[in-house]
C-alpha cells in the first residue's frame, strides 16, 4: 500500500509540474496577481464548507458523543481534515485522528462508528451531488471518450462500494468482512486484531441504523450544503477574472470538478489531479487551461490555510488531553483499541 501511495504521489507531482510548465509560470503568477485580495472570500468559503461538513458529522454520533459541543466538534473535524490533507494516506490518517480525539479513554466503539458513518455519509453526499449534476452536465458536456468512460466507470464502482459499505454497517458485518480479508492474508496479519476490535463497533453501527435511519439522511443534506458552497467560489473566481457568467455556468463547472475529485480520491494529497481536474472542467466549458490551473492553485492555497488552522487545533487538543490524564485517548487497550489497529495497519 505504501508503494502504491508513493507511486501515485510521484506521478501527481510530475503531472502538476507539467501543468505549470505548460501554462507558464509567469502567466500563472500574473493571473494570481489579478485576484489580489479577492482571494479572501474564496478562502472563507472553503472554511464555511468545512463547517457544514463538520455539522453533518454531528448526526453520526452515538451515545455520550451526541452531547459534544459544536465548537469542539468543528475543531476535531478541522484537525482530522488537516491530517488527511497533509499526509499521503488517502484520508485514513485523518479519520484515525478524529476517532482518537473523539474517543478519549472511553466510548471507543461509539467514536469509531461515528467516523465510519460520517465517511459513508460524505461519500453518499458526494456521489449524489455528482449524480444530480450529471443531469445538468451530460446534455451540454462534450468530453472525449477517454475521459467520459473512466468517470462513469469509476463512479459506478464507487457507488457499488458505498452500497456494500452501507449493507455491512446496517447488518453489523464489518468484523466478519475484516476476518474474511485476514483469512486470505490481505493487508497483512494486523487485520486479525482489527477484526476483534470491530465486533463492538458493529453493534453500535447496527443500533444507529436501526434506531436513527433519518439521521444519516440529515447528515447527507449538510454535506450537500458543504459541496454547494463551491458553486459560489467558482462563480466568484470567474467574476474576479472579468468573466460575467451566471451561476448555471459556475454550477456546471463545479459539478464536473467534483466528479473528478470523486474518482481520484485515492491520490495522496490530490496532488496534480486537483489542479488537472479543474483544468479539464474549465476547458470543457470554453475557458482556457490557465484559468482552470489558477483556480486549482487558489483552491489548494485555501485548503493549506485551513489545514494550518486544523493543525493548530490538533496541537491544542492534544495539549489539553495531555493536561487531563482522565481524558487521554487510550490507544492500546479496551474500547479504544480500534484506532490503534487502524493506525498500525498503515505501516
Amino acid at each position: 500500500m505504501k508503494k502504491l501511495h508513493t507511486s501515485l504521489l510521484v506521478l501527481g507531482l510530475a503531472f502538476l509540474v507539467f501543468l505549470i510548465w505548460k501554462a507558464g509560470i509567469r502567466q500563472l503568477w500574473q493571473q494570481l496577481g489579478l485576484l489580489g485580495w479577492g482571494l479572501i472570500p474564496i478562502v472563507i468559503a472553503e472554511g464555511v464548507a468545512e463547517v457544514f461538513h463538520a455539522i453533518s458529522w454531528r448526526y453520526c454520533f452515538s451515545g455520550p458523543h451526541r452531547r459534544i459541543s459544536l465548537v469542539r466538534l468543528v475543531r476535531i473535524h478541522f484537525a482530522g481534515s488537516a491530517i488527511s490533507f497533509l499526509t499521503p494516506t488517502a484520508s485514513l490518517a485523518g479519520e484515525v485522528t478524529k476517532a482518537a480525539l473523539l474517543a478519549g479513554n472511553r466510548h471507543g466503539p461509539e467514536a469509531v462508528s461515528a467516523v465510519m458513518i460520517g465517511k459513508l455519509s460524505c461519500g453518499l453526499a458526494h456521489l449524489s451531488f455528482v449524480a444530480i449534476g450529471s443531469i445538468v452536465l451530460l446534455p451540454v458536456l462534450q468530453l472525449p471518450p477517454a475521459l467520459r468512460a473512466p468517470l462513469l466507470l469509476g463512479s459506478a464502482a464507487l457507488a457499488a462500494g458505498m452500497v456494500i459499505f452501507l449493507f455491512l454497517q446496517k447488518r453489523g458485518k464489518l468484523a466478519s468482512f475484516v476476518r474474511w480479508l485476514a483469512a486470505r492474508n490481505i493487508f497483512g496479519k494486523s487485520l486479525q486484531g482489527f477484526a476483534r476490535a470491530m465486533e463492538r463497533v458493529d453493534e453500535t453501527l447496527k443500533e444507529f441504523h436501526r434506531e436513527r435511519p433519518w439521521d444519516l439522511a440529515r447528515s447527507v443534506c449538510w454535506h450537500f450544503l458543504g459541496f454547494a458552497v463551491g458553486i459560489f467560489s467558482t462563480w466568484y473566481f470567474l467574476f474576479l477574472l472579468g468573466e460575467r457568467h451566471g451561476f448555471m455556468v459556475a454550477a456546471r463547472i463545479w459539478f464536473l470538478v467534483l466528479w473528478f475529485d470523486l474518482v481520484t480520491f485515492a491520490v495522496p494529497l490530490n496532488l496534480g489531479v486537483l489542479e488537472g481536474g479543474r483544468v479539464v472542467a474549465f476547458r470543457a466549458f470554453g475557458f482556457g487551461a490557465l484559468p482552470g490551473l489558477t483556480f486549482g492553485i487558489v483552491t489548494r492555497l485555501a485548503q493549506l490555510f485551513w489545514a494550518g488552522f486544523g493543525l493548530l487545533n490538533y496541537a491544542l487538543l492534544i495539549a489539553r488531553t495531555s493536561a487531563a490524564p482522565e481524558e487521554r485517548p487510550a490507544r492500546a487497550t479496551g474500547e479504544a483499541a480500534l484506532p490503534l489497529a487502524i493506525e498500525e495497519n498503515q505501516t
